[in-house]
């Protein structure tokens, strides 16, 4: 098929490689302008733009498509089939939806209703959900709320991370587009129920600060689901401190006080039960194993964290 691609990060470029190798011709690519990182602060091409230059494709990067009448004027030039979305960032007026012959498809990282919007694979974690996936979707104006294709259902483990779950879908999500561009003319679309819809909110840095009082089973996932991004925070000692990586164990102690700081890691009371905290960055530090923390620093045991 002759496909327009929009998408923008990592999780974006894993699919536009699978479509590439899959043989499909990709007309244009569209990406978020390059945009300043690191300690220069340099401008720096999306994760897509890197693979469509690296193939040589046409890549462009409008600032908005809504009311940019030039943008969709390319759009139409280029007389795609279909275009497929991942992670673009962009909202998609009707105007544009209606571009490609066979319209726009979603690559979404939940399965529909579940987990609509921003932040799906955080917001699974946090929620303490076994189970989440991909679904293709045809796009609407709505958020994301439109027909489902298909739908690759995918098991979250204990220890997962966002980071892990991430690359999970990813992978999942390249698959997933391709088989279902292969038998795109024998899927009956399946609208999304009314029941079981769920909004995945954008993360902020303020809700990623850890409140001890909370049972310790909604601690660890909170710090799992925090990483990489913007990473779950306390303080010790009025300092900031990152917590990487925790488990929940059975238990009772002072929400907030460290029980214990070994090489199997820092054990800290919570609202109910304990949290093992086993991943840890002190301030203008590197992410260090508790084992190596610990050891960088005198008797833990009794410190209170968060204050």
């Amino acid at each position: 098929m002759k496909l327009i691609f929009a998408g923008t990060p990592e999780f974006a470029a894993a699919a536009l490689r699978a479509l590439i190798a899959a043989g499909h011709e990709i007309a244009l690519v569209l990406t978020q302008p390059d945009r300043p990182a690191g300690r220069g602060m340099k401008l720096k091409p999306s994760p897509v733009k890197e693979v469509a230059l690296s193939h040589g494709l046409r890549v462009e990067q409008p600032e908005k498509l809504r009311g940019n009448l030039e943008a969709q004027q390319m759009l139409r030039e280029v007389g795609a089939d279909l275009m497929v979305v991942a992670a673009y960032g962009l909202i998609l007026p009707q105007d544009v939806l209606e571009i490609p012959a066979r319209g726009c498809l979603n690559i979404h990282a939940s399965l529909l209703p579940r987990w609509r919007g921003a932040a799906p694979i955080q917001r699974a974690i946090l929620a303490g959900d076994g189970e989440t996936g991909i679904t293709i979707m045809q796009m609407d104006v709505g958020l994301d709320t439109g027909d489902r294709l298909s739908i690759h259902p995918l098991a979250i483990a204990a220890d997962e991370t966002a980071a892990t779950l991430h690359d999970k879908l990813a992978a999942c999500g390249a698959e997933a587009i391709v088989s279902t561009l292969e038998r795109l003319d024998q899927i009956q679309p399946l609208q999304q129920p009314e029941d079981g819809v769920t909004y995945a909110q954008k993360l902020s840095k303020a809700e990623a600060e850890v409140d001890w009082t909370l049972p310790a089973a909604d601690i660890a996932r909170a710090i799992r689901a925090y990483n990489p991004a913007p990473g779950a925070f306390t303080q010790l000692n009025g300092e900031p401190l990152k917590l990487w990586l925790a488990s929940a164990e059975e238990g009772r102690a002072e929400p907030g006080v460290v029980v214990s700081a070994d090489a199997d890691g820092v054990l800290v009371g919570a609202g109910d039960g304990l949290v093992r905290l086993t991943l840890l960055q002190a301030a203008g530090g590197k992410r260090l194993a508790a084992r190596d923390f610990v050891a960088g620093r005198g008797a833990l045991a009794g410190t209170r964290l968060g204050v």
